[in-house]
């Protein structure tokens, strides 16, 4: 049995730690917390959400609760989003800054209740981001909870998702705001309707089915799942459709278990039978997945990782998410910093990050250079791999400014070249995501 050097720091374990052990789950170091890395294959559990579903321990993140009736206004205060618009329900995708406009870390932030919400950092981060959410929000009316080693965090995502947890969840929150509206037969051009709307013992509470179809994208309601109490939200780091459970510590084994002992119920996936010859193939309709599988889904996904594509060392608008920073609201820290950033789009010392793809086999990494048609390096790879969904080289690379005068900066089509371990490779400039999901 190996040992950990005496050294070595502690790392924290997820409620589930035995039931990964159990699995045969790898390991590793993620965030100061061991988890499971891979349970078989990365190809495997990647495509396993593509086709079918995945289950993921993401117990990792962390889980701050702010509340009050000042908490939106500190929130609107401590972030770079504007919070209070975020009705009862509904989550948004933020950032927390420093006072240079440097990105400390992206995070979701729920509305989960009248004055209170649930700020989710990454697992690396999250003593920071709540002692400056802390010092942040004093002075509001609201108060700031670290509740991140209570709570687990249980995702199941892919087309099968909703299907898995039918059998699962038994009731939720009808929230109108975070509900789909229902099909009016009377009218032909309306929205489809997503499922039943029956109530499950009060007007306000819908039943397992009616609350997993209707749920929208980004929205959160409390529900019940396999008797326990939970956060059920449409949220997830793979670009397929699916949920995210929020639970105590204390409630994660049995909700894993319960889950899987109802997908194993089901009907095995049909799909197409991987390289050579015709056929078909059958998938489990669930699959325990790790960080690889996570990190490969989410890159063909186009979304950025905080560590590599974020650090503290950029601004959201280097980033290209300009686009979460509310410039219209006054008073957030590292506003006039992140103002005087977006004037400056394209002048040196200033970044963008850009989605590459490739041709053959042979995949970036982060680190390589990559240089332009006249040879000189504009920047560099964050991420990169063989997409196992597209079957070629995909990476993202943050760029300074081109030395032509194209609006925007890096166009798509522009043709780049990576060097990958001393050979160049051609890349391409192209629209993120590299990969959408069917509707």
């Amino acid at each position: 049995m190996s040992r950990r050097p005496v050294s070595a720091p502690l790392l924290h374990t997820t409620a589930l730690h035995s039931v990964h052990a159990g699995l045969g789950a790898v390991f590793t170091d993620f965030g100061g917390w061991e988890m499971p890395l891979r349970y078989t294959s990365d190809l495997a559990e990647h495509h396993a959400v593509r086709r079918s579903a995945g289950l993921f321990d993401l117990s990792h993140m962390g889980e701050v609760k702010v509340t009050g009736p000042g908490a939106a206004a500190a929130l609107d205060h401590a972030l770079v989003g504007r919070i209070s618009a975020v009705t009862t329900g509904r989550a948004r995708y933020t950032m927390i800054v420093g006072q240079d406009g440097g990105i400390i870390d992206d995070l979701i932030v729920y509305h989960v209740g009248d004055d209170e919400y649930l700020v989710v950092p990454n697992a690396g981060n999250r003593e920071r981001v709540a002692s400056a959410l802390t010092e942040r929000c004093a002075g509001y009316e609201c108060t700031v909870e670290d509740l991140s080693l209570s709570m687990a965090l249980i995702a199941v995502q892919g087309p099968r998702a909703e299907e898995i947890l039918r059998g699962v969840v038994e009731s939720g929150a009808g929230i109108p705001a975070a509900l789909r509206p229902v099909k009016n037969p009377a009218d032909p051009a309306g929205p489809a309707d997503p499922a039943p709307t029956e109530d499950c013992g009060a007007p306000d509470v819908l039943c397992g089915p009616g609350i997993l179809a209707r749920l929208r994208y980004y929205a959160a309601v409390r529900a019940t799942a396999a008797g326990h109490a939970v956060l059920l939200a449409r949220t997830g780091y793979t670009g397929e459709d699916g949920f995210e459970l929020f639970c105590g510590a204390e409630d994660a084994v049995d909700l894993w278990t319960m889950i899987t002992s109802h997908a194993a119920g089901l009907a095995p996936t049909p799909c197409p039978a991987q390289g050579t010859g015709a056929g078909q193939e059958t998938l489990a309709p669930l699959t325990p997945c790790g960080l690889a599988a996570r990190d490969s889904l989410r890159l063909e996904a186009g979304m950025p990782l905080y560590g590599q594509e974020l650090t503290e060392a950029i601004t959201p608008f280097d980033a290209s998410l300009g686009g979460v920073v509310a410039l219209d609201k006054p008073g957030f820290v590292g506003r006039d910093a992140l103002e005087r950033r977006a004037e400056r789009d394209g002048e040196p010392g200033t970044q963008q990050l850009v989605a590459l793809a490739g041709q053959g086999r042979r995949a970036a990494r982060a680190g390589c250079p990559v240089r332009d048609a006249e040879g000189r390096q504009v920047g560099t790879v964050t991420s990169g791999l063989l997409s196992p969904t597209l079957g070629h080289p995909i990476a993202l690379a943050l760029l300074g400014p081109s030395h032509g005068d194209q609006a925007p900066a890096w166009p798509e089509g522009t043709e780049l070249v990576v060097d990958v371990r001393g050979r160049d490779y051609p890349m391409t400039v192209v629209a993120s995501p590299f990969y959408r999901r069917p509707r």
